[in-house]
C-alpha cells in the first residue's frame, strides 16, 4: 500500500486510522473479510460484487449473525450483572424493523420496543406475542392507543400527563387493565447531539420529575390501569456510563417516595448505547455497561433503603447498527482546489448514486463515516475524498473525510459500514429517488429482507397518474 501525500484539509484522525483498505473490527460486521483472490469484500461469506449483480446498487446488507449475536450479548450482559433481579431487554425498533429482524429478535429472547401504529402492526404480523411488546411515542392518536390496548401489548410508556386519561378510556372500552410506565425528563445532559439529546429540559419528551406523584396519583386512580414503573432515555449514541447512572439515582429517589403509595415493580433505564462508526471511534462496552448501570440501580436501592426492581433497557442501534453495511457505485469524480492556511490543497468528490436519501444522519448531525473500495484492492496512492450523493443539496454528503486508492473510480463499489440503524428507518423518496433493498447475509447465504422500491411504487401513489391511466 502506498503512503497518503499529506492532505491539510484530511483530519487528523486519519492520520492514526491504519491502513484505508482494512476493515476495523469494532466499525465492521464481525465476519467482514476481504477475498484473498479478488480483493473484493465478503460479508457473511457472501461476496458485495455478487450480491450487487443480483440486487443492484445502492444496496443495504446485513449480517443477521452479527445482530444475533449482538442481541444475545446484551441479554446475558445485563442478566448477568443483575441476577438474581430481573432484566427485560427491549429491541427499539425504531433503529431498524423488518418482519425477519423482529423474529430473530424474539428468538434471542429480547421484547421489542414501538413507537408508531406501523411499528406495532409489523411486530404483530411478524408473530411477535403482543404481551413482549411496550409501545412508546409523545403523541400516540387515539386509534393507536386502542390498537394497542386491545392487541394485548405488555406496556404503554406515557408521555404526557394527558396520556392517563386517553389510555385508561382505551382499556375501559376493551374491558382490560393495561400495564404502563411513565416516562420521565430525568433533567441529565447526555453528552451527545444536541438533537440527540432526549432528557433535557426544553424538549418535548416525558413528564419533569416535579410531576411525577401527580401523574403517578392519577393512575393509580384509574382501576383501568396498572403502574409498572418509571421511564427515562436520556439521548442517543452514548459511550459512557455516567448519564445512565446520574438518571438512575435521581428516578430511584423518586421510586422510593412512589412506594409509600403501592408497587412500583420496575424501572426501564432505556437505551442509546453507542457504536463505533469510524476507526478512531469508540462505542459503548456493553458488559461495561451492564455492571455500571446495574452496580448502580443496586448501589443506590441499597443507600435508599428499598428493593432492586427488576430492570429493563431498550437498545437498538447497538445491536442492529454494526450488522449493517450500504454498497454504492462510484459515478462522477471531480477534484476541487481550494486554498488553506497551509497553502493549496485538493479535495476530491466521489459521487455515488445514493446520498441523503439512504444515509441521512450525515446531514441531520454532521456524523463521520468510513469508506471502503468493496470490489478491490488496489496499490495506488491513497488520496483524501469526499463521498456525496446524487441528490440536489451541497449537503447531501454520505463520508466527509476518509482516503480511497487514487484509481477508485466510476463503476467502482464503495461500501460505508456501521449503517444498520437508522439509515433505513430514515430514508426518503427526495428527488423521486426509490429506497433500497434490504439483504440479509448469513453462512454464505443471501436473503432479501425488504424489496427494491420501484417508480412503480411511488407512481402508485400519484393519484394525478392514477386517473390519467383512467381516461
Amino acid at each position: 500500500m502506498a503512503v497518503p501525500t499529506p492532505n491539510p484539509l484530511a483530519p487528523a484522525r486519519l492520520a492514526a486510522a491504519g491502513d484505508p483498505q482494512a476493515l476495523p473490527a469494532h466499525v465492521w460486521p464481525s465476519s467482514a473479510r476481504r477475498d484473498g483472490a479478488t480483493g473484493g469484500i465478503e460479508i457473511g461469506g457472501v461476496s458485495l460484487a455478487d450480491l450487487v449483480e443480483r440486487h443492484g446498487t445502492p444496496l443495504y446488507v446485513l449480517d443477521e449473525q452479527d445482530a444475533r449475536a449482538r442481541a444475545r450479548r446484551v441479554v446475558s450482559a445485563f442478566r448477568s450483572a443483575a441476577a438474581p433481579a430481573t432484566v427485560h431487554v427491549y429491541y427499539a425498533a425504531k433503529a431498524f424493523l423488518s418482519a425477519d429482524v423482529a423474529r430473530w429478535m424474539r428468538d434471542e429472547g429480547l421484547r421489542i420496543d414501538v413507537a408508531t401504529g406501523g411499528e406495532l402492526a409489523l411486530a404483530l404480523a411478524a408473530g411477535v406475542p403482543a404481551a413482549t411488546l411496550g409501545m412508546h411515542g409523545n403523541d400516540k392518536s387515539d386509534d393507536e392507543l386502542s390498537t394497542a390496548v386491545e392487541a394485548g401489548v405488555g406496556s404503554i410508556v406515557l408521555d404526557s400527563a394527558e396520556e392517563v386519561g386517553r389510555v385508561a378510556d382505551a382499556a375501559r372500552r376493551a374491558d382490560a387493565v393495561q400495564a404502563v410506565r411513565l416516562r420521565v425528563n430525568s433533567g441529565v445532559h447526555a453528552s451527545t447531539h444536541e438533537y440527540l439529546a432526549t432528557a433535557r429540559e426544553d424538549q418535548k419528551f416525558g413528564v419533569a420529575l416535579t410531576q411525577v406523584p401527580g401523574v403517578v396519583a392519577a393512575i393509580r386512580e384509574r382501576p383501568e390501569l396498572r403502574l409498572l414503573g418509571l421511564h427515562s432515555h436520556i439521548g442517543s449514541q452514548i459511550a459512557g456510563i455516567g448519564g445512565f447512572a446520574e438518571a438512575a439515582r435521581r428516578l430511584l429517589t423518586v421510586h422510593r417516595a412512589l412506594l409509600a403509595g403501592g408497587d412500583v415493580p420496575e424501572l426501564n433505564l432505556g437505551g442509546g448505547f453507542g457504536i463505533a462508526y469510524t476507526a478512531d471511534q469508540e462505542g459503548a462496552s456493553i458488559d461495561q455497561l451492564a455492571v455500571g448501570i446495574v452496580g448502580t440501580v443496586v448501589s443506590t436501592c441499597a443507600d435508599l433503603g428499598i428493593a432492586v426492581p427488576a430492570l429493563a433497557i431498550e437498545p437498538g442501534r447497538w445491536i442492529i447498527g454494526p450488522a449493517g453495511v450500504t454498497v454504492y457505485t462510484a459515478g462522477t469524480v471531480k477534484d476541487v482546489e481550494l486554498q488553506t492556511d497551509d497553502g493549496p490543497a485538493v479535495r476530491r468528490y466521489v459521487s455515488v448514486d445514493g446520498g441523503m436519501s439512504d444515509n441521512a444522519r450525515t446531514a441531520l448531525y454532521g456524523a463521520d463515516y468510513e469508506v471502503r473500495l468493496a470490489n478491490r484492492v488496489s496499490a495506488a496512492e491513497p488520496v483524501l475524498v469526499r463521498v456525496v450523493g446524487k441528490h440536489c443539496e451541497s449537503g447531501d454528503v454520505v463520508v466527509q473525510a476518509d482516503l480511497l486508492p487514487a484509481d477508485a473510480g466510476r463503476g467502482d463499489l464503495l461500501a460505508v459500514p456501521a449503517t444498520g440503524a437508522y439509515h433505513h428507518s430514515l430514508a426518503s423518496n427526495y428527488n423521486l429517488v426509490t429506497r433500497p433493498p434490504v439483504v440479509a447475509v448469513a453462512d454464505g447465504a443471501e436473503r432479501v429482507l425488504i424489496t427494491r422500491e420501484t417508480l412503480t411504487d411511488l407512481f402508485a401513489r400519484d393519484a394525478g397518474l392514477a386517473q390519467e391511466g383512467a381516461r
